[in-house]
């Protein structure tokens, strides 16, 4: 008698490429394996490939323009360079503010830029549902802060942060914001068109796209200074050969994302639901933790007393 399949539940760590993307991808490793800078007619046919899955992603974030988006080979090269940019052009500012329970892809940047660069961090904390302090936040801000940085969405919880009322927060100190959506991208509606959101990191492996490729928005007019300096790709902003069968998955990734936006918020979010209600109604001394009101539609985090989660996991990883 064969064993049923595993059950994957560890989405928010990475999904698995969904067969449209790998399809997509596939001919970039082959047949269509030009330098999409290069001005013949092997590179002229991937430059414009990659220019349409711009497009997709363009669409999916609903960016006013196409070149506000800067490829990056993940969440974290996305997050530092906003970061770092940030305190170059932002003169006379070397303050940051960010939350206590960010990525480490900021948290650990912050505490590097702390201790080598002297630079002035503030930690905001959250309460019992992971919901900002927003006094904390408001008295954090001075003339004196180079850029906020919150997450959109928690890793853990799925607990959404109000960002669009943060980012008009920090642009009344003259800061920049940018927001971490990792965990978001793909999973709520974003317009970022109409948002105050200054700049915004996402990655390619949290939509069912591949890993090692995911993107940097950057609002026109806002100025940036390069974090990898050297060819002229992404308009002289991010140099190196573009990683064209990655850039090309997430373009797919993107348009697949925003087709089952819909799917997501109802039968996503049902499973969620009814995946709660059974383990709280057959197993004793346990609670969902985070902000059940405004989170994710696909993220479950259940607290159980007397037990580690590192035990839990270790009992179902079978």
């Amino acid at each position: 008698m064969t064993a049923p399949p595993p059950v994957y539940l560890d989405n928010n760590a990475t999904t698995a490429c969904d067969p449209e993307v790998v399809a997509a991808m596939l001919p970039f490793f082959t047949e269509q394996f030009g330098n999409a800078s290069s001005m013949h007619a092997f590179g002229a046919k991937v430059g414009a490939a990659l220019r349409d899955a711009r497009k997709s992603l363009q669409a999916l974030l609903g960016a006013a323009h196409d070149h506000e988006i800067i490829y990056t080979s993940g969440g974290t090269e996305s997050d530092n360079a906003a970061l770092l940019s940030a305190l170059e052009t932002q003169g006379g500012r070397d303050e940051i503010i960010t939350s206590t329970v960010e990525h480490p892809a900021i948290l650990s940047l912050c505490d590097w830029l702390e201790k080598s660069r002297g630079v002035t961090m503030h930690r905001i904390g959250v309460d019992s549902l992971g919901r900002l302090d927003l006094e904390a936040y408001r008295r954090a801000l001075s003339p004196r802060t180079a850029i906020v940085s919150f997450m959109w969405a928690n890793n853990e919880t799925g607990t959404l942060f109000p960002v669009e009322l943060l980012a008009e927060l920090a642009h009344e100190a003259g800061a920049l914001f940018h927001t971490d959506a990792v965990q978001a991208v793909g999973k709520i509606p974003i317009n970022l068109a109409s948002s105050p959101i200054d700049m915004l990191s996402l990655s390619g492996h949290k939509l069912h796209g591949p890993k090692g490729i995911g993107a940097l928005y950057v609002k026109k007019g806002v100025r940036f200074r390069s974090l990898i300096r050297g060819g002229h790709q992404e308009r002289g902003r991010r140099g190196g050969t573009e990683n064209a069968p990655a850039i090309i998955g997430l373009g797919k990734a993107a348009e697949l994302a925003l087709a089952h936006m819909g799917e997501e918020r109802t039968r996503v979010m049902a499973l969620r639901d009814r995946l709660e209600k059974g383990i709280l109604q057959r197993v004793g001394n346990c609670f969902v933790t985070g902000d059940v009101r405004e989170r994710l539609p696909n993220t479950a985090n259940i607290a159980f007393e007397c037990i580690e989660g590192e035990g839990i996991l270790l009992l179902l990883n079978k």
